[in-house]
């Protein structure tokens, strides 16, 4: 960190000159990738050694729980901005710089959200964190936002305006815990995996002065990967042609190895085995939303009826667009209760082995492994346009030594496509064309 220090403590002239280089390596099909770090990881600041790996999994989920609070149509406001948010409910982790100089941010990446924001001096009440506290008076390249900016109003009943005509924000969240200051601009750097830092000038965050709650000490901030104005993935738009995309590891790879993000010409999904689907536009346009039309156990495909619209003929019911949202930071895939009862009914139908019950109270579908080995169904997951097959590495994840567990849960009238089930998978997000990819992929040679 010391020589990457020396490196980046870049004048403002010199950031500008490495913006405009990078905008033209990316006219020329260029990108860049940066690593994500799962909070459970040995990298991760969040890491506990004493845990085990069924006490982690126990813990990922109770976080998903928390974090399904925020799609519901009752965390948003009239106007379809969110207006709540999970704070550390995201899975994956980035490391961020502010400012000029820059400085580090530990920042919880969530395709959940579209505000950036970091703790920021002066503090008023300040949760403690482990990095340093970011400064605006020691940057020369801050400036705290207007009220007319539109940046501004895309913060909607959470946006406020002070004496001197700056915009402010406060965020409220369901479990009482709060972040709230200036909206300004400033120099955003992030690690690119070449080995060189690539500056964004101008960039809308939150320099938060007031926080509290069960933010956690490890974290800095979260970094917003949603569809809004806010997020980082708009406001670079133009820059990165609309283009993103992941690789997810799964849960017990080497821990050398990181998850991967990739944006612009880096980030396009394409080749043998791509599958593509329509992204809907719907409201709030943080949430990216897709159609499920079915789930397929082996060859046996469910219709999937979750959000149907209903006709005259309750068998040629219409499967709504838009009913399902796929989403990096909740861990388990969420389907409508009565859906979720008939595939369950016929996954434990496919599988012969003994069911037993789940000591962790999560799955209400776990198999012992000790017996004997488990056939498990290959399960399909049909978008419109693409099948997307779920190997049992993406469908079952092992709770303890001798247990796996179904990792699709029942919820009461959503529908998420978790990040257990997007492992192994390069998922890409095509934001000018309003597509959703999916290529099966060894994401440790990603």
């Amino acid at each position: 960190m010391e020589g990457f220090g020396v490196k980046i403590f870049f004048n403002v002239v010199v950031v500008g000159f490495l913006f405009q280089l990078l905008e033209v390596a990316l006219a020329r099909g260029g990108g860049f990738s940066v690593d994500l770090i799962h909070r459970d990881s040995p990298h991760s600041p969040f890491f506990d050694p004493s845990k085990t790996q069924a006490e982690r999994l126990t813990d990922a989920f109770r976080r998903s729980v928390s974090r399904v609070g925020r799609f519901r149509p009752t965390a948003m406001t009239s106007d379809g901005i969110q207006s709540r948010i999970v704070p550390s409910a995201g899975e994956y982790l980035m490391n961020l710089y502010i400012g000029t100089p820059p400085v580090p941010v530990i920042a919880i990446v969530d395709t959940g959200s579209d505000l950036t924001w970091t703790q920021c001096r002066p503090c008023t009440h300040c949760y403690k964190q482990v990095v340093p506290l970011f400064d605006p008076k020691n940057s020369s390249t801050y400036r705290d936002s207007s009220c007319g900016t539109s940046f501004c109003l895309a913060l909607g009943k959470d946006r406020s305006c002070s004496k001197e005509k700056k915009c402010t924000f406060r965020y409220s969240y369901a479990d009482g815990s709060f972040t709230g200051g200036n909206l300004a601009s400033e120099t955003l750097t992030v690690d690119s995996t070449a080995g060189k830092p690539v500056s964004f000038p101008g960039f809308a965050f939150g320099c938060g002065h007031s926080s509290g709650g069960i933010f956690d000490k490890s974290s800095s901030g979260i970094v917003g990967l949603g569809g809004g104005e806010l997020s980082l993935i708009s406001q670079l738009k133009s820059t990165i042609n609309g283009l993103f995309s992941y690789c997810l590891l799964p849960v017990s790879t080497d821990s050398s190895i990181s998850s991967r993000i990739n944006f612009g010409a880096s980030g396009r999904v394409s080749g043998y085995g791509t599958v593509s689907t329509p992204l809907v536009q719907k409201s709030p346009d943080t949430f990216y939303y897709l159609t499920l039309e079915g789930i397929s156990v082996g060859k046996k495909r469910l219709p999937y009826k979750g959000y149907s619209k209903k006709t005259e003929v309750e068998e040629k019911a219409e499967v709504e667009e838009g009913n399902i949202i796929v989403d990096s930071g909740t861990t388990y895939t969420y389907l409508p209760l009565e859906f979720y009862v008939k595939l369950e009914e016929s996954v434990a139908h496919s599988i012969k082995g003994k069911r037993v019950r789940d000591p962790n109270g999560i799955s209400s579908l776990c198999y012992n492994t000790g017996v004997k080995k488990l056939e498990i169904p290959t399960i399909t997951a049909h978008f419109i346009g693409a099948d997307v097959q779920l190997p049992p590495l993406n469908t079952f994840v092992q709770a303890q030594e001798d247990l796996v567990c179904f990792s699709m849960i029942p919820s009461s009238n959503l529908a998420i496509f978790g990040n257990l089930s997007q492992m192994n998978f390069l998922v890409g997000y095509d934001l000018k064309n309003n597509k959703v990819s999916f290529k099966p992929t060894d994401c440790t040679k990603q």
